[in-house]
């Protein structure tokens, strides 16, 4: 475990392409979900990082049979959508939320127990979001500290779940995906309501499996399934959180020119895009395309001179992994940028609002205003090198790490985080140094 890692100034800007790994949501919801049918799938450019394999882990102690032919290729074989096992040891989840709450929702109808652990930063992550709409629907679950934090226990139900309209006080992919995996075992249909429409990949890849979700402005309703029938192959597209890290560190580095290829663009996660564009930068969208059912793009992005942006709820389930990358364009715009409606940044693997007001601040004194739901970011401030800390967050130590390389460089403390969702990430800051 690397306990420091010292990021230096770029004297130059990005050129050329740059490999962009499997999208995360994309790579944990293939497993799942080819877990679920009976016939292998062939699933390709899979993002081997941790969270993901996580998943991974926990469908093999399902009954799942997972071969992998490389790091960013597998055949996953399930035993039907009721063929799930009783897991012998305890469930796994490390640092992903998205394995933990997405499995609480297949598991809740199953007449078995299943219980969850995690690590250090996923114990302090709320649940009780998920474990509600659940309870609601007739699963018995059970947490430390009121049903709100791991461990957590799914016991058997008394009987089918219910299905029901539930109206989500907040726009959350994750919520939204337990509900409907739990509806698909239910008893009449089940239909969430959200504030704003959160990312959808549950649905398109729920499609991929035969099963057909409406959706009515921002209602999505899955009636009961009898069985999944299941692609033979899923190909993942590039992860655009992980391309935003490139995306920013082109934009503000003069003299850069880069090519993200296959790059997923799913309309609720393009927010980023959004952003910097309406921030002055050069981006184009290239050669667009399906990929595994989900759109996909070149994305070529060239250094631009970026101002202040006003952004707030409305955006937001769209972008919302990106706030901290999107924080440090703003430290090198010109202007102020006021961020608003991003609390939900405050239950993350960190409180990210705060890490990125405290951590930011150290890098350019007075750089940020951190607010309850959101931050004020007054662009073109002196830079600084200092010591920060990641937090043990991947996606504050890849924009902490972006920050120095546009700035006067930082001394990252417990880097080695990025692993969760971008392992090569340092290897191409570096080739890129």
């Amino acid at each position: 475990m690397t306990e420091k890692r010292e990021i230096n100034r770029l004297l130059h800007g990005l050129r050329g392409e740059i490999p962009i790994p499997g999208d995360k949501s994309i790579s944990h919801r293939s497993v799942m979900f080819s877990a679920l049918g009976d016939t292998p799938v062939h699933i390709t450019n899979f993002l081997h990082a941790q969270d993901c394999l996580s998943t991974v882990k926990c469908m093999e102690a399902l009954g799942a049979t997972v071969e992998f032919l490389g790091d960013a290729e597998l055949v996953v074989t399930g035993h039907g959508l009721h063929g799930l096992k009783e897991p012998a040891t305890i469930l796994d989840a490390g640092n992903s939320g998205t394995t933990l709450r997405l499995m609480m929702g297949i598991l809740a109808p199953q007449p078995f127990l299943a219980t969850f652990t995690g690590d250090a930063s996923l114990h302090k992550r709320p649940m009780a979001r998920v474990i509600r709409p659940l309870s609601m629907m007739g699963a018995k679950i059970a947490g430390r500290d009121g049903n709100r934090l791991l461990p957590i226990t799914v016991l058997p139900p008394e009987g089918q779940l219910s299905g029901m309209v539930y109206d989500m006080p907040v726009a959350s992919a994750q919520v939204k995906s337990a509900v409907l995996l739990a509806g698909m075992y239910a008893k009449g249909d089940t239909t969430v309501v959200e504030p704003f429409t959160s990312r959808d990949h549950t649905e398109r890849m729920l499609e991929a499996f035969g099963v057909v979700t409406e959706k009515q402005g921002t209602a999505v309703t899955i009636h009961p399934v009898r069985a999944f029938a299941a692609p033979p192959e899923i190909e993942v597209p590039g992860d655009i959180s992980s391309a935003a890290y490139w995306m920013v560190a082109a934009s503000i580095l003069p003299g850069s020119d880069v090519l993200l290829k296959h790059v997923g663009v799913n309309p609720t996660r393009t927010g980023i895009l959004d952003v910097l564009r309406d921030m002055g930068a050069n981006i184009e969208v290239l050669n667009r395309r399906i990929s595994g059912g989900e759109p996909a793009a070149d994305i070529h992005v060239c250094s631009a001179k970026l101002h202040g942006t006003d952004f707030g709820a409305e955006i937001m389930p769209r972008l919302i992994d990106e706030i901290p990358i999107l924080a440090v364009a703003a430290a090198f715009a010109e202007g102020t940028t006021v961020i608003r409606g991003a609390g939900e940044l405050r239950v993350k693997e960190t409180d990210r609002l705060q890490a990125v007001t405290d951590e930011f601040n150290k890098l350019s004194p007075g750089l940020v205003e951190a607010s309850e739901d959101g931050m004020v970011i007054h662009g073109g401030r002196p830079v600084r090198k200092a010591e920060a800390a990641s937090y043990d967050d991947h996606r504050m130590a890849m924009s902490l790490a972006i920050f120095g390389a546009a700035g006067e460089g930082v001394v990252l403390e417990r880097p080695d985080c990025v692993r969760i969702s971008y392992p090569e990430f340092y290897d191409i800051l570096g080739r890129n140094a």
